[in-house]
C-alpha cells in the first residue's frame, strides 16, 4: 500500500509541477498592477477569502482600478475584474469565458448536473426547456402567492409584540423559513411548513446548507488552490470523498434533495399524462419537457437537478437580501418614511378601486419603492463574486486605458486559456464610472434622479444594469420570480412595521463571506446569521 500512495504521490506532484510550467509560460499578466502578495505560497489568497465578503475588493479597487492582477498560491497570477467592458465581454461572448471548474464541480454537490453546473451547448438546452416556466407571465401570476406568505409573517410578528407595541426580531431566521415555504409551494406545490417549525426532513437539511461561518485557514485555502492544478476527474474525486465537513454535508443534502425530487417530477408526470396538471414551476417544466423530440428534452437526471437547483439556491438569496433591506431601512429613516409613504398612497389607490390586495401592476407603477429595491441589490450583492475562466486565450476589452507596471498605456488585454478570473460583483455594483460619485453611499435617489441615464457605460445584467443577478446566456433565469417576490415582503413589511435598531449594534453588522453574504456580528459570527431588528406596529 505504501508504494502505491507514494507513486500517486509523485504523480500528483509531477503534475502540479508540470502545470505550474504552462502557466509561467504562457501569455503574462505579470505587468497589470495589483497588490504584493503575502507569500509564494498563499499569494493574495488569505486577505481576500478571510476578510469580509467585498471588503477587499473596494480596497484593491480605489487602489489600482478595475481590471487588478492578484497572486494565486504557488506564484500564479489570476484577475479581480469589475470593469463592465471586460464583464460584458465575458459574459455575452457564449461559452468562451466558462465556469471556474473547481466551483463548478463543488457547486454540482448541491444542484447537480443543471442550469447552475452545465456549459457550452448542455446549458443552451437546459436553459430552453427551463425559460417556459420562468417567463414574466409565470412571476407576475405568483404574486397573490407572495403576498399571502407576507401576510403570514406579518401577523406572526404582530402576534409577538410587546405591552408597548414593539419587539426584537432576528430577521435572517423569520425570512430564511418563510422564503422556503414559498418556493416550496410556488416551485413544487409542497408544503415544508418551515414557517410552523414543522419537522420537515428536506426544510431541515435544507437550513444547514449555508456552510458554519468560520474564516478558511491557510491549510484549506492552499488545499482548495492546489485543485486547480488537477484534471478535472481529480477534482471530482475530491468533491465527493473528501472528509470535510461542509463537502460531506453538501453530499448529505443533495442526497435527501435529490429523494424528494424524485417523488414530486414522478408526481408531476402522472398530473400530465391525466390532464390534470397545476402552475407550479415544477409542472410547468415537466411540461416543457414534454416533447417528442427526445434529443432537445432533459433527462431524468437533469431535470432531478433543475429542483436540487432551485430547491437549495432559489429562497436564501431573497431571504438574505431582505435582511440587508431591513438594516438600510434602520440605517436610513427618511428612506424608511418615503417608502411608507408611498405604499400607503398605492394601497389607498388601490382600495378606491375596490381592490384589497396589490398586483404586479401596482409595482410596477412604485417608483420609489423599485428604486430601494434596486438600491439594496446594488449595495448588498448577497452572490457578492463569481470565479470564470478562460476556454482559450483572449483579449479582454477596457472600459478606460489601463497604465501598466512597466508604464504601458492599453486598452485591451490579452490573456491565456485558463486564466482565472475573479468577477467583482460587489466591486463592480459600486464603480463610480458606472453608478456615480456616490457609488459608496446608499441613495435610491439615484435611481430616480437621471443622473444614471447620462452616464454612457456599457449595460450588464438583467435588472437595472447590476451584476447582481448575473448577466448574458448565464443570468439567474429566476430573477423576475426573485423581484416579485422581494416587493411584495418589502411592501407587506413596511406597510405594517416600523424598523430600528441598536445603534450600538449597527456598527458590529459584518458582510459575513459565506455561501452568500449574510449579517453576522462581530464576536458573534459561530451564533450564525443575526441581525437584531426592532419592530414596532405601524399605527392605522
Amino acid at each position: 500500500m505504501r508504494p502505491l500512495v507514494e507513486s500517486c504521490s509523485f504523480l500528483v506532484v509531477l503534475w502540479i509541477a508540470y502545470t505550474l510550467y504552462r502557466r509561467w509560460t504562457r501569455i503574462s499578466i505579470s505587468d497589470i498592477p495589483g497588490p504584493e502578495p503575502e507569500s509564494f505560497l498563499l499569494g493574495s489568497q488569505r486577505e481576500a477569502l478571510q476578510s469580509q465578503a467585498g471588503e477587499t475588493d473596494f480596497k484593491w479597487q480605489a487602489q489600482f482600478g478595475h481590471v487588478i492582477r492578484l497572486k494565486g498560491i504557488l506564484g500564479t497570477d489570476r484577475l479581480l475584474i469589475s470593469d463592465p467592458k471586460a464583464l460584458h465581454y465575458m459574459y455575452s461572448s457564449g461559452y468562451n469565458i466558462r465556469k471556474h471548474v473547481v466551483r463548478a464541480e463543488a457547486t454540482k454537490i448541491l444542484t447537480g448536473e443543471g442550469l447552475v453546473w452545465a456549459g457550452d451547448e448542455v446549458h443552451k438546452r437546459q436553459r430552453r426547456v427551463n425559460s417556459p416556466a420562468f417567463g414574466a407571465a409565470e412571476a407576475r401570476s405568483y404574486v397573490p402567492i407572495f403576498t399571502a406568505y407576507a401576510n403570514q409573517l406579518t401577523a406572526k410578528w404582530k402576534e409577538i409584540l410587546g405591552a408597548d407595541g414593539s419587539t426584537v426580531v432576528n430577521a435572517p431566521r423569520f425570512f430564511s423559513r418563510y422564503f422556503l415555504d414559498v418556493i416550496g409551494e410556488v416551485a413544487f406545490d409542497y408544503r415544508f411548513g418551515s414557517s410552523n417549525d414543522e419537522n420537515d426532513p428536506l426544510a431541515t437539511a435544507l437550513s444547514s446548507v449555508v456552510p458554519s461561518l468560520s474564516v478558511p485557514g491557510k491549510t484549506r485555502i492552499f488545499i482548495m488552490g492546489l485543485l486547480e492544478f488537477l484534471p478535472v476527474s481529480w477534482v471530482r474525486f475530491f468533491v465527493n470523498h473528501a472528509p470535510f465537513k461542509s463537502l460531506r454535508n453538501g453530499r448529505r443534502v443533495a442526497l435527501i434533495a435529490t429523494g424528494i425530487a424524485k417523488e414530486l417530477v414522478d408526481e408531476k408526470a402522472e398530473a400530465l399524462l391525466a390532464g390534470k396538471s397545476k402552475r407550479d414551476i415544477l409542472s410547468l417544466l415537466v411540461r416543457a419537457n414534454a416533447s417528442a423530440n427526445e434529443r432537445v428534452n432533459l433527462s431524468e437526471a437533469e431535470l432531478l437537478a433543475q429542483m436540487q437547483t432551485i430547491m437549495t439556491a432559489g429562497h436564501e438569496t431573497t431571504a438574505s437580501t431582505m435582511s440587508w433591506t431591513l438594516l438600510e431601512l434602520t440605517k436610513n429613516p427618511h428612506v424608511q418614511i418615503k417608502l411608507r409613504a408611498e405604499i400607503q398612497a398605492t394601497e389607498r389607490e388601490i382600495h378606491a378601486r375596490g381592490d384589497v390586495e396589490f398586483t404586479a401592476a401596482d409595482f410596477a407603477l412604485m417608483a420609489y419603492t423599485t428604486a430601494v429595491m434596486k438600491e439594496v441589490l446594488r449595495f448588498h450583492p448577497v452572490s457578492y463574486t463569481s470565479l470564470r475562466e478562460a476556454a482559450r486565450d483572449e483579449i479582454l476589452p477596457l472600459s478606460k486605458p489601463l497604465v501598466t507596471k512597466s508604464g504601458k498605456t492599453i486598452t485591451e488585454l490579452p490573456i491565456a486559456k485558463n486564466t482565472v478570473l475573479v468577477v467583482s460583483v460587489a466591486g463592480y455594483n459600486r464603480n463610480t464610472d458606472v453608478f456615480g460619485e456616490d457609488a459608496y453611499k446608499f441613495n435610491p435617489e439615484r435611481w430616480l434622479d437621471g443622473s444614471l441615464q447620462d452616464k454612457a457605460t456599457t449595460k450588464l445584467g438583467v435588472y437595472g444594469n447590476l451584476m447582481s443577478f448575473g448577466s448574458g446566456p448565464r443570468a439567474c433565469i429566476g430573477w423576475r420570480f426573485a423581484v416579485y417576490e422581494y416587493q411584495a415582503f418589502l411592501v407587506e413589511l413596511v406597510k405594517n412595521f416600523e424598523f430600528s435598531m441598536d445603534p450600538t449594534l449597527t456598527s458590529k453588522i459584518r458582510r459575513e463571506a459565506s455561501l452568500l453574504m449574510l449579517p453576522t456580528i462581530a464576536g458573534e459570527v459561530e451564533l450564525g446569521p443575526q441581525l437584531p431588528v426592532t419592530i414596532k406596529a405601524v399605527e392605522s
